[in-house]
């Protein structure tokens, strides 16, 4: 992950944007009003991408974006709930807040997962990829770290690998390590471990390709999931850092997201 600051000024006026709200009552409300002061155009002719609404449609915008192709920032408005990658809903000129804004550039985790009948599928993600069990029976993992084996049985409810700007999610709530976004850093956190019982993951730098391998799958079925994209009853799943591909997502300078990583770690 590498932070970019401060964010160019646009060159020209009247400044073009892309709106993109989420479903809800407050998200189109607040979508309408700013439509009706700078219009909106698509999103391949605008200078930026304007999100409204919570963490998720932050996160299915910037999926948009890496599909896609577009070299576009996104500046996040918080309709929802958390707004971890949302900047707060204010009464300044839009224009104005971009020209402030702070850029952080993240890149994408590729996933790339085989089931069951031999079904390959890619997809990307910007908060993590987890395996997860199907069953009441508990999964059986084998973990390859860079095509060596790290750990021959890992007996769980899944195992997931996060980027940093992700480790304040999913991640978190299955105690794994908050990481900094200059820490070049990904955390592997089990999800509910049985054997090793002590174990509790690891952080792996961000050029490691990691390699899981389901153990008994017909007998423990289990899924991969990368961000909203799942796969299940998968024998195999291998995971990388795919820096060849990135997004910029703005915010305030009162509060970034590296702030708001280091904020979270304090929080009781």
């Amino acid at each position: 992950m590498t932070i970019v600051a401060p964010f160019s000024p646009f060159k020209q006026k009247p400044y073009r944007f892309a709106f993109k709200a989420a479903h809800t009552t407050t998200a189109r409300a607040e979508c309408e009003k700013l439509i009706a002061c700078y219009g909106n155009h698509p999103m391949e002719h605008a200078e930026a991408v304007i999100c409204l609404g919570g963490d998720g449609a932050m996160l299915e915008t910037l999926h948009d974006i890496l599909i896609q192709g577009f070299n576009k920032p996104v500046y996040g408005i918080n309709c929802g709930s958390v707004g971890f990658l949302m900047n707060p809903i204010k009464k300044i000129d839009l224009s104005e807040r971009l020209n402030r804004a702070l850029a952080i550039t993240l890149h994408p985790l590729r996933m790339k997962a085989t089931s069951l009948h031999n079904e390959t599928r890619e997809a990307l993600a910007l908060n993590d990829v987890y395996l997860f069990r199907q069953t009441r029976q508990a999964a059986k993992i084998r973990i390859h770290i860079d095509h060596r084996v790290r750990l021959k049985e890992l007996i769980c409810d899944g195992i997931l690998l996060a980027t940093p700007a992700g480790s304040t999610a999913y991640n978190l709530s299955a105690h794994g390590p908050i990481v900094p976004l200059s820490g070049n850093l990904l955390p592997l956190t089990p999800i509910c471990p049985f054997r090793p019982r002590r174990w509790r993951g690891a952080l792996l730098p961000s050029s490691a390709c990691v390699m899981f391998t389901v153990l008994e799958y017909e007998k423990r079925p289990v899924a991969a999931v990368a961000d909203s994209f799942e796969l299940r009853d998968i024998t195999h799943v291998e995971v990388y850092e795919d820096r060849s591909l990135n997004v910029t997502v703005l915010f305030d300078p009162e509060q970034t997201l590296s702030d708001r990583i280091v904020i979270e770690q304090f929080r009781t």
